[in-house]
């Protein structure tokens, strides 16, 4: 009975938040839905695309069913350069080391840094390489098939590398001709990258709709999850946004899907071209699944609103402790928390680090810092006097900050 209620309460405030977007615009906290934790996949393009490919791999307990890449690269590309981020990273010349990156990986995996790698092996992968791509080559994308041949198995993959599109999100119905590359990165090639995305993801899907949508879309407050509510500090904007069918803010069980927009493809460049017109959203509609758009921004170190794959924002920006892999993390664990069958709901504790640590949200690393457990995020030192908010936003997993 009290499963019922709470569930009561929170379609409730799901159908006010998004009367209130419907009606007026206005931003709202992102609410909880019925999604199931095994429901969960990412995508992406360009930037996009590596970030993508960093909550896979940061995140596979959490990101399950797993990946599709637009134009990205493997893990840690860019080995926090921007010189090989915008090289070999990019135009496909010069070195990748995959060797080191696949090295890379396995200790990360092993130490800690990233969930173990061997939740990847059931989860799949959707890569696209247009043959006209100016910006990411070929050979890189190549080399991002190879890595993930290395965790599952080739039968998870599927790449399409035959078609004659240029730097951008193919999709049968907007967009540039596909030969161009221009805001905003959405190009008409009578093909349906994000169907395709999808029905190799979660299995075939229903007919995507054909009509007008179901469901809305929300605009919600980013500031929330970060630790110290300031996300455009640290290379996101204030607020995102979300794409939610009527089916899943009633209550039916959905799946969840994060889709990243690449350089220069944030709202504040495209407006609503990407959130409304990358071509999931008519899958969703008829799929029960709502899609999560977090949203970069401009910052000085990152004059073209990329998500950090060099280093940009954080040194830790592949792992589980970077700040705006920390982010969408929590933005994933609270669209979750409404799943009666979830094994969390967020608490947080204001305390010192000394608490934190004998309650076990935190441990001791090296020269005495303090680190929350699993998110890996830096606390301070031990001490007395050093407080901190700590929140538990998934089962084990434990964070800088406050609940939203």
């Amino acid at each position: 009975m009290k499963i019922r209620h709470a569930a009561a309460r929170f379609l409730v405030a799901a159908l006010i938040g998004l009367w209130c977007v419907g009606a007026s615009g206005a931003v709202v906290n992102l609410p909880k839905y019925n999604v199931s934790v095994n429901d969960v996949s990412v995508s992406g393009l360009s930037s996009g695309g590596y970030m993508a490919v960093q909550m896979h791999f940061a995140y596979s307990a959490t990101v399950r069913k797993g990946a599709g890449v637009v134009a990205g690269g493997p893990l840690y590309c860019s080995e926090g350069n921007v010189l090989i981020a915008e090289g070999p990273c990019m135009n496909g010349g010069g070195s990748r080391n995959l060797s080191f990156l696949l090295s890379t990986a396995r200790t990360w995996s092993r130490n800690g840094y990233i969930d173990p790698t061997r939740n990847l092996f059931l989860s799949k992968v959707y890569l696209l390489s247009g043959t006209l791509d100016s910006a990411v080559l070929q050979p890189v994308m190549d080399d991002l098939r190879t890595m993930y041949t290395q965790f599952l198995p080739s039968a998870n993959i599927a790449y399409k590398n035959d078609l004659a599109a240029e730097h951008g999100m193919p999709t049968d119905f907007f967009g540039n001709a596909c030969s161009v590359k221009a805001p905003p990165y959405i190009n008409n090639c009578n093909f349906d990258a994000a169907g395709h995305i999808l029905n190799w993801i979660y299995g075939p899907l229903r007919a995507k709709k054909t009509g007008p949508l179901s469901g809305v879309f929300l605009n919600f407050d980013q500031a929330v999850f970060w630790g110290d509510f300031n996300p455009t500090a640290h290379g996101m904007a204030e607020s995102g946004f979300a794409y939610v069918p009527a089916n899943c803010a009633a209550g039916q069980v959905c799946r969840l899907h994060v889709a990243f927009h690449g350089c220069k493809q944030n709202a504040d460049n495209v407006g609503d071209a990407f959130y409304r017109n990358a071509g999931y959203n008519r899958w969703a509609d008829t799929n029960n699944i709502v899609v999560l758009y977090p949203q970069a921004a401009r910052t000085a170190a990152n004059q073209y609103g990329c998500w950090d794959w060099w280093g940009y924002e954080d040194l830790n920006f592949p792992g589980k402790s970077g700040g705006q892999m920390v982010a969408v993390k929590t933005m994933i664990d609270r669209i979750v928390s409404g799943n009666a069958a979830a094994p969390f709901k967020c608490v947080d504790w204001f305390s010192n680090n000394l608490v934190h640590v004998a309650n076990r949200r935190a441990y001791v690393g090296r020269n005495g810092q303090v680190y929350a457990v699993n998110s890996n995020q830096y606390l301070g030192f031990y001490s007395a006097s050093a407080f901190t908010s700590v929140r538990n936003t998934s089962a084990g997993y434990y964070a800088y900050g406050k609940c939203s």
